[in-house]
């Protein structure tokens, strides 16, 4: 099974991103993506940003990351 976690875009610099899932803060491999942006939310997996969320699935993503802390 394969497990993917959403987290917030802080920043995106050429292929890397930083992002905030529940607070704790990583760098991630954002190369396969074109258009990120920080406040983007985004799924990761394995340390990359596989897909981005879309704004209808932004506030489920935000009930997840607070229902984590």
């Amino acid at each position: 099974m394969c497990v993917g976690l959403s987290a917030r875009v802080v920043s995106v610099k050429d292929d890397t991103a930083i992002i905030d899932a529940g607070g704790a803060q990583r760098e991630i491999s954002a190369g396969v993506m074109d258009d990120l942006e920080p406040g983007d939310y985004v799924m990761v997996h394995a340390g990359i940003a596989i897909a981005k969320i879309t704004q209808s699935d932004e506030d489920e993503a935000e009930d997840v990351m607070e229902s984590l802390i």
